[in-house]
């Protein structure tokens, strides 16, 4: 797969691809690990995956919140960004909460990314139950092809 620079422009068939290769990296690491452990392994374990499949990320990047041109004292962290276009945020939870939804999208918001994947290691099948894969009004706005 093609990667992207940050003067290229992006669509929706390079994000739904991105998607599937990190859903793939997370499917190996839950085959691998299985499930039942803490998030932090998995999120190493993410790291590793993501390095060997050569997709460029952020790991635990400090999201800057601006309000007024001031920069707030607010602790965001992002677990991953992908190749600076999709949020990912893993968990490894016996319950998913809204509250993670809302966190995935305001992350994507202040980062300005069109697309975002919760992911939960704590299931029996990441493809089916433990990924949801959200999308906002900048993808919208994406042509489908390049």
């Amino acid at each position: 797969m093609h990667r992207i620079s940050w003067v290229e422009k992006i669509s929706k068939k390079y994000l739904d691809d991105l998607t599937y290769e990190v859903v793939g990296a997370a499917i190996e690491v839950h085959k691998t690990m299985g499930r039942g452990l803490l998030e932090n392994v998995y999120h190493h374990c993410m790291i590793e995956e993501l390095k060997d499949r050569k997709i460029n990320f952020s790991t635990e990047m400090k999201i800057p919140v601006l309000y007024k041109n001031k920069q707030l004292n607010v602790d965001f962290r992002c677990d991953l960004f992908i190749e600076n276009c999709m949020v990912v945020e893993l968990k490894a939870t016996n319950e998913m909460h809204p509250v993670f939804e809302a966190q995935l999208l305001t992350y994507m918001n202040l980062l300005k990314a069109p697309k975002g994947v919760l992911i939960n290691f704590n299931c029996t099948n990441i493809f089916k139950e433990g990924q949801k894969t959200f999308v906002n009004d900048l993808f919208k706005k994406l042509p489908e092809n390049l």
